[in-house]
C-alpha cells in the first residue's frame, strides 16, 4: 500500500521486483529459522516501539518505523510524476544490494543466536566475538544498511536515496543507546567493546 498508492498504479515493475525479491529473501531467513534456531525467530518477531523496553528506544523505532515507510512513499511518488531517470542496470544493482545486504544479516544471526529486535539481555546470553563481530561490534547494522541503500535504488528513485539519512542517524542513535544498556547488563561487553574498536565500519567508526 505505502508503495503502489503513492505510484497511482499497480504497473510499476520496479516495486513488484523488489517485493519478489525481498519477500523470498525474508522466507528463505524465515524457514531456516523455523527449522534451525525458532527461540532467535520468535526474538526477531517481537519488533517495534511497543516491544521495546526503555523509553529512548521506543522513541528511537518510532522514528525508524516512519523513515522506512518513507522510504517506499517517496520512489512511489517518485514514479509517479517522473522525478528520477534510472538506469534498468541501477534498479538490478539495488535488487543485489537488497539481497546482500539481506545475506549479510543471515550470516550475523548464525553466528549470534542473540540477535533480539529488541534492546534487551537474555537469561543465558553472552557476548559474541567471532565472525563478524572480531571486526566490529554491530555487524548486523552493516547488512541492514546495504539493503535499505538497495531498495530506492531498486525502486529506480534517486530522491529516494534521501531517506537513507534519517534512518543512518537513527542505526546510529540506537547502537550507541544499545551499547550503553549492554555495558551495564551484559557480563563481558566491557571487555568487548575495549577489544573491538570499530562499531560499524572497520578502520573507520
Amino acid at each position: 500500500m505505502a508503495l503502489f498508492l503513492p505510484a497511482g498504479t499497480l504497473s510499476y515493475w520496479q516495486g513488484w521486483v523488489f517485493l519478489a525479491i525481498f519477500f523470498v529473501s525474508i522466507l528463505a531467513i524465515t524457514l531456516y529459522l523455523v527449522q534451525r534456531d525458532p527461540q532467535l525467530l520468535e526474538r526477531r518477531v517481537q519488533a517495534g516501539p511497543a516491544a521495546e523496553q526503555q523509553k529512548t528506544q521506543k522513541l528511537i523505532q518510532s522514528i525508524a518505523q516512519a523513515a522506512f515507510i518513507m522510504m517506499f512513499i517517496l520512489p512511489g511518488l517518485d514514479y509517479r510524476f517522473g522525478w528520477s531517470q534510472v538506469p534498468l542496470a541501477v534498479s538490478v544493482a539495488g535488487d543485489i544490494l537488497v539481497v546482500l545486504g539481506l545475506t549479510f544479516v543471515f550470516f550475523v544471526f548464525k553466528e549470534n543466536p542473540f540477535t533480539s529486535a529488541v534492546i534487551e539481555v537474555g537469561a543465558e546470553q553472552s557476548v559474541i566475538s567471532t565472525g563478524p563481530y572480531a571486526l566490529v561490534r554491530h555487524p548486523m547494522y552493516i547488512g541492514a544498511l546495504v539493503m535499505l541503500v538497495g531498495v530506492p535504488l531498486a525502486l529506480g528513485s534517486w530522491w529516494g536515496l534521501l531517506t537513507i539519512i534519517p534512518i543512518t542517524i537513527v542505526i546510529v542513535w540506537r547502537l550507541l543507546d544499545e551499547e550503553k544498556f549492554l555495558a551495564k547488563n551484559l557480563p563481558g561487553y566491557v571487555e568487548y567493546y575495549a577489544r573491538v574498536r570499530y562499531r560499524l565500519v572497520p578502520f573507520i567508526w
